[in-house]
């Protein structure tokens, strides 16, 4: 036994190491306590500086001690020379540099940084971008040292070229820089951009990005990074903020406008402004749902004087935010509504009118994912894409095989079948939307669809008649209050719950809501404010064999035939 080393047993080490986190933790809270001791009484000097040092040291993330520090070196700056102050924040820098080793995704320490750059008398900003470039080394993905080099690069007045030349050198060097795509995003704007869409490039340079994006997704097909690159590129800009349709009742002594975007009327200010046979009229904006929150769609009473009947006809004309989108409706005499929308074909609200060239490289494109997706049958992203690329290509040809595609995601990706049932439900919304205009009609029939959500009603404020039956509905959007013309609204076969929340809608006169899964009657509560509804069809609902359903409904909607089992 003798002369050899004694091995700690796993309860003395233990021992030894609470030892040691207790004495540093004595430490850590004794130099805490005389640095806000300071900081109490005012010591704003190069020891405080010191401690802060020993504790942002180890944890970098003591944001309090951050703000001392920028009040010690506010203190040092002005009591200093400017070569002094530039010492000081060479050494300042040179401590963040450490404390970012420790953790190079610390909040406190980039924003620290990011103050010194700007106190420093003389920065050397190429230094940074070096800095930058070495972190970016060891963890490409690091948004905090992303969010610095765009500070520096700005600060310094790099040209957008030599940044977009620095993702080059990435994304050829790993194709899974999700980044750097993402930073190329925001530099082609800057350097080619297109007229006519704010905030995209060229189509010039989206053709030669989406060559570039091909070879990385083919080069690993399981990598999402440059998969979400190109459905950027296939992506348009933000529309502006249009006014889309102006609708005028004669009958009900009421005007709408319907936006691209929703917006806030303040009541009293000149944010809308609407003029009758050139007068301006002084009106009340409202929403459909009367809590005036930022809406698609804001109602007014018209008074008398501007509905003459025997005037041949009234021209309304509305203006939003000082002539920035106007819109004009005509109603003439002996008609009792009217009014002016926008087409979605011809404003392109769905997709982006081809060129040649841009068709046939989308074409090509969908051919090259096609065969991709015949070796990689299960990859979701591939799959994703060619529904995207039919889209852009022409949504109504490629209907039905978007749908079969549709079914082959879903199946390969089931974690995320919610979503893409709502993404299918949207493009099938929008299909139909495209389909009545070119009929010019005024009824939209979506049943047996499997819908789950409804968007874009803002497309469908004149519609008459819409069939929702058959589809996977659990509840109805407030936002149906937009579709003021309204009168037969079929719900049958979904499964919806309840109609509380629904919004009046004035002139439903039928309401047809057979088995789904309402199970009481103050469930379809909302109807009573329905002014014209005289037909409600309710067979096969839970709350058919209530005893008294009938009779509770009868009260609840005295004037309303109601049809149950």
């Amino acid at each position: 036994m003798h002369g050899r080393l004694k091995v700690k047993t796993t309860e003395e080490q233990a021992e030894a190491k609470r030892l040691e986190r207790e004495k540093k933790l004595r430490q850590y809270v004794a130099a805490t306590t005389a640095i806000f001791e300071k900081r109490k009484t005012g010591q704003l000097d190069k020891e405080a500086l010191e401690l802060t040092n020993q504790i942002l040291g180890v944890n970098p993330d003591f944001a309090t001690l951050w703000n001392f520090r920028r009040e010690i070196i506010l203190r040092l700056e002005g009591e200093g020379s400017p070569e002094e102050m530039q010492s000081l924040c060479r050494g300042e820098l040179s401590f963040l540099e450490s404390c970012l080793r420790v953790n190079p995704k610390s909040y406190g320490t980039w924003h620290h940084r990011c103050w010194v750059m700007g106190h420093v008398p003389h920065p050397d900003w190429t230094r940074e971008l070096e800095l930058c470039a070495k972190f970016l080394e060891s963890d490409e993905r690091n948004f905090h040292c992303w969010d610095y080099r765009r500070f520096v690069v700005q600060r310094a007045q790099v040209p957008a070229a030599d940044e977009l030349r620095f993702t080059d050198r990435l994304i050829t060097r790993n194709f899974s820089n999700y980044s750097s795509w993402h930073y190329r995003s925001r530099l082609l704007p800057q350097l080619h951009p297109d007229p006519q869409q704010l905030g995209r490039p060229t189509e010039a340079v989206l053709l030669k990005e989406l060559e570039l994006v091909q070879n990385a997704f083919f080069t690993d097909p399981n990598d999402q990074s440059a998969w979400f690159y190109h459905r950027w590129l296939l992506g348009r800009a933000e529309p502006e903020l249009t006014i889309l349709c102006v609708y005028v009742s004669r009958e009900d002594s009421s005007l709408a406008v319907v936006f691209s975007q929703p917006v806030v009327v303040t009541p009293g200010s000149c944010d809308l402004l609407l003029f009758a046979d050139e007068a301006l009229l002084a009106v009340n904006w409202r929403t459909p749902d009367g809590r005036n929150r930022p809406d698609l769609m804001w109602l007014c009473d018209l008074p008398a004087s501007a509905l003459n009947e025997h005037w041949p006809q009234h021209t309304f004309r509305v203006q939003w935010a000082g002539g920035e989108s106007q819109k004009e409706c005509v109603l003439f005499k002996g008609r009792s509504d009217s009014w002016c929308r926008d087409s979605v074909t011809e404003e392109q609200v769905f997709r982006c009118e081809l060129s040649v060239e841009k068709s046939t490289v989308l074409q090509s494109e969908l051919e090259s994912c096609k065969e991709l997706q015949a070796l990689e049958p299960e990859n979701k992203w591939c799959l994703l894409t060619i529904i995207l690329l039919m889209r852009a290509l022409d949504p109504l040809v490629y209907e039905r095989e978007t749908l079969s595609y549709f079914d082959t995601l879903k199946a390969a990706d089931p974690m995320r079948s919610a979503y893409l049932d709502d993404l299918r439900s949207r493009f099938l919304v929008e299909n139909s939307i495209l389909r009545m205009e070119y009929a010019e009609a005024r009824v939209v029939d979506l049943s047996g669809r499997g819908l789950t959500v409804l968007c874009h009603l803002e497309q469908l404020p004149l519609v008459t008649h819409l069939n929702l039956a058959g589809n996977r509905l659990r509840r109805l959007p407030p936002a149906l209050a937009m579709l003021r013309c309204l009168e037969v609204l079929e719900l049958d076969g979904n499964q919806i719950e309840t109609l509380e929340g629904l919004p009046p809608l004035p002139r439903l006169e039928e309401l047809s809501a057979c088995n789904n899964c309402i199970q009481r009657p103050f469930d379809l509560r909302p109807l009573a404010s329905f002014p014209r509804l005289r037909l409600l069809a309710l067979q096969g609902n839970p709350l058919d064999g209530l005893p008294d359903a009938q009779s509770d409904l009868a009260m609840l909607l005295p004037r309303v035939e109601i049809a149950l089992a």
